[in-house]
């Protein structure tokens, strides 16, 4: 019951009562009326949902994206891929899938076949991305990559060459693009809510356990391409342009033997047409910090945890009146949470059934890719590198 209508309520049931017409505790109805309540929402079927080929059950997949599904409206789980039979029937089992939509890494081609299948997801080392991508859309499906889409140019170039000639859609998995309160600050940015934003600044850093692909070089591991991207990508939907230069430092301790490959931690400076600069940390041997603060003309956005699966809380400070002597209010955004991975698939699977815009697209897959070896090249040669166009 609304406050209006209980204010109501409650002031007919004493004016009764006064003329002792009825008494207050017979005012009060025990039993719910026949007739359906006006503001009782019924949800309305689903429609058709789009099947789903998940490619790899490592960590991400199984304790992220197949639980992921149960809240989906447009998506739903029909086949595995894995080179772990046993570990692949479980499952399959736990999530309804047939036990004929099971496949391994040297079939894969097979799924060409399965009419169950409209979209795959390639949840896989970094350096299978473009292989089982360029697979996937040849077989005739929709991919959605994760991040980082490949590990070179080239190859995330060849990713969308073979979705052009395919004629399938190709997104990457930038769930954050998905995510209510990233969304939020990129429309203060865009409309520039706080005045222009001067600076960005971003740390992404874990600490990355052996054995890990993240520590391996083969797989294309490193900080950069795994949580480096993240800022990466934030810093273009706060700052709407792309970067020039980059320059980058890495640290790679000879006393921890994880980091014999790959560097334990990368900082880099990215400097925009715009004259602002994004300074970012990213790394695998720190204690958790995931956050990025965009620093404007009439104040600061902040999200912190910005990165994370879930928990995401987001700031601003600014003055509520145009004198600078003012004091700086800090306020908390609160926005409903979501599961990230849920509404990142459902958005994909409605730009696949409605045949609409993807909105992380392969484009912006290799726009941070170009970024990302402009940083690896800054590392070797000590110098600012200019970012590919």
């Amino acid at each position: 019951m609304d406050p209006t209508t209980r204010r109501q309520f409650i002031g007919s049931a004493a004016m009764l009562t006064g003329a002792g017409l009825v008494r207050a505790e017979e005012s009060v109805p025990l039993a719910p009326p026949d007739k359906q309540p006006e503001k009782l929402e019924v949800e309305e079927p689903s429609g058709k949902k789009a099947g789903w080929a998940i490619v790899g059950l490592g960590q991400l997949a199984l304790e992220e994206i197949m639980p992921a599904f149960a809240g989906c409206k447009h998506s739903k789980p029909v086949a595995l891929v894995s080179g772990h039979p046993d570990k692949a029937l479980k499952v399959a089992k736990a999530h309804g899938i047939a036990e004929d939509a099971i496949y391994d890494y040297e079939n894969f081609d097979r799924i060409a076949e399965d009419e169950r299948i409209d979209i795959v997801y390639i949840v896989l080392p970094n350096s299978m991305h473009a292989e089982f991508t360029i697979r996937a859309l040849k077989a005739g499906k929709h991919v959605l990559c994760e991040k980082p889409m490949a590990v070179t140019v080239a190859e995330a170039e060849a990713m969308e060459k073979a979705a052009r000639d395919s004629g399938k859609k190709l997104g990457i998995a930038y769930r954050l693009h998905y995510e209510p309160m990233n969304r939020q600050v990129m429309e203060w940015c865009r409309s520039k809510r706080f005045g222009k934003v001067k600076a960005f600044n971003s740390g992404n850093c874990q600490n990355v356990e052996a054995p890990n692909i993240r520590l391996s070089r083969k797989l294309g591991g490193g900080p950069v391409g795994d949580v480096g991207v993240y800022s990466i990508n934030a810093a273009r939907y706060v700052l709407n342009e792309e970067p020039l230069e980059v320059t980058a430092y890495a640290s790679k301790p000879d006393d921890d033997p994880r980091f014999r490959e790959v560097p334990e931690s990368v900082s880099f400076v990215m400097r925009y047409p715009s004259g602002a600069v994004a300074s970012c940390l990213c790394s695998f041997g720190t204690a958790e910090s995931r956050y990025y603060r965009a620093h404007c003309e009439k104040g600061v956005i902040e999200m912190d945890p910005a990165f994370s699966y879930r928990g995401l809380r987001l700031f601003t400070s600014s003055r509520e009146t145009e004198d600078a002597k003012a004091p700086m209010e800090l306020t908390e955004v609160i926005i409903e949470a979501v599961n990230h991975f849920t509404v990142e698939m459902d958005g994909f699977s409605s730009a696949v059934l409605d045949d609409a815009e993807v909105i992380t697209p392969a484009a912006l897959g290799i726009a941070d890719m170009k970024i990302v070896t402009a940083i690896t090249r800054s590392i070797e040669s000590g110098n600012s590198v200019k970012v590919a166009d």
